[in-house]
């Protein structure tokens, strides 16, 4: 059976809910295209990270290219500040499980284009433990049209960063948008991999700069352009040549003189039986709390102003603009002291479009909950529903609804739930608005 309709079997159409029970109170990260959750296999007790997705164009993407990692078992990070035993000597059989990992998604053609320490996790704490791909935000199927420029600095490939200068200059309108567009492919994960097996060799990245900046600095820019790196005797000297040469095969600048996936995979130090017993000094590193706190901290810093994500930004006509602020706005000196909202004629489709979001907004708290500073999410809950209600008193089914679930005007006094309560919420939001339609 061929991979394609391997990975179409393995698509379901029953709800998750009949063979995992969700963790809604406990949220592991969110990435682009929404929040990751726990949940627990009912069958085997095993945990599993959930991610979410909400059905708009950028989960769209992200959702077909999930399937290429199987379970995406919530472990350890690869980078994290207690190393695995290996990582105390030459890191093969690490990157072995890394290059395993990327190989499934590659055999599916697809480009992760964010590959990362933080996001490869070794499955538990086991010895043997595979090594997990996760966040696809930015994967893509490589059909040969790869042209945005999506990455994080300090593992971008020169063939993305090229893209960036181009689309940023085509843009600005210094050279003329060109007939046939620069493009890139999925080797772009493979100098990420060669970035990611020099971190665990010495403790740093081969690209970075002495410069703190809000985009790449031009210097790291150069660096990365040219693929001019070095091994500093002080960290290298105990690293064997085979490791070096993986290293110095998988940056090549060149995709076409770059290892493929395969061939990492065959070179003889992946595939080495012995460790070497070469204390890494990024295993030292990393044992030093002080020095792993000082290096994350500087890490996620720059990452988190450097981070390239190309969107284009337009801004929405005013009265289609879906902001909190703006609607209550619109709604003041129609709201009485008691709390009870005037629909006057005038302003009854304004206020029709609210009470839909005020309906919308129930069902996102219950199937992704949220909470704010000093509250937890069954008070948010309360209020979103509190909000739905001031504006959709007169909807029997909803009244119904809130009396089933025991809503005492306040809040909800027994356990809700939340799934059962935000399917019947869309079905008071299609009556609603077909009842406002026949109007």
């Amino acid at each position: 059976m061929s991979e394609e309709s391997d990975m179409e079997k393995a698509i379901k159409e029953s709800s998750i809910l009949e063979e995992y029970n969700i963790n809604w109170t406990q949220k592991l990260g969110a990435g682009i295209s929404g929040p990751v959750r726990v949940c627990v296999k009912k069958s085997t007790q095993e945990r599993f990270a959930l991610k979410i997705l909400f059905d708009r164009p950028k989960a769209r993407n992200e959702g077909p290219t999930l399937n290429c990692n199987g379970d995406d078992g919530r472990g350890r990070a690869i980078s994290q500040n207690q190393p695995a035993p290996a990582l105390y000597r030459e890191a093969s059989q690490p990157s072995n499980k890394a290059a395993l990992a990327l190989q499934h998604c590659h055999l599916l053609n697809i480009a992760h284009r964010d590959l990362k320490p933080e996001n490869l996790l070794f499955k538990d704490n086991s010895l043997d433990a595979p090594v997990k791909l996760c966040d696809f935000g930015f994967a893509k199927i490589d059909q040969g049209d790869l042209m945005t420029p999506q990455f994080t600095p300090y593992y971008v490939a020169p063939q993305v960063l090229e893209a960036q200068r181009r689309h940023q200059k085509e843009k600005s309108g210094i050279i003329p948008t060109s007939p046939t567009p620069y493009t890139y492919n999925k080797s772009c994960d493979l100098w990420s991999l060669g970035v990611i097996i020099y971190v665990m060799l010495c403790g740093y990245p081969p690209f970075y700069s002495k410069h703190h900046s809000r985009t790449i600095p031009k210097d790291m820019r150069r660096k990365i352009m040219t693929g001019s790196f070095e091994f500093p005797e002080e960290e290298w000297s105990q690293i064997s040549e085979m490791a070096k040469d993986v290293v110095r095969k998988l940056l090549k600048v060149k995709p076409e003189e770059r290892l493929t996936i395969e061939g990492v995979l065959d070179h003889p130090w992946l595939n080495s039986t012995e460790a070497l017993d070469n204390v890494l000094p990024s295993a030292q590193l990393m044992m030093d709390k002080a020095v792993v706190a000082g290096i994350q901290q500087a890490h996620a810093e720059q990452l988190a102003n450097m981070r390239i994500q190309e969107l284009k930004v337009s801004l929405k006509p005013l009265h289609s603009v879906n902001n909190p602020i703006l609607r209550k706005r619109k709604l003041l000196g129609t709201k009485p002291k008691d709390g009870v909202y005037i629909h006057d004629r005038e302003n009854g489709a304004e206020d029709s479009n609210v009470a839909l979001e005020k309906l919308r907004d129930v069902i996102a708290q219950c199937i992704l909950p949220q909470a704010g500073k000093g509250e937890n999410e069954d008070e948010k809950l309360n209020e979103v529903v509190q909000e739905a209600w001031k504006y959709n008193r007169e909807c029997k089914l909803l009244r119904d609804t809130l009396q089933s679930f025991s809503w005492n005007g306040r809040g909800f006094t027994d356990k809700v739930d939340r799934l059962k309560l935000a399917e019947i919420v869309k079905q008071v939001i299609e009556e609603q608005t077909t009842s406002h339609e026949s109007q």
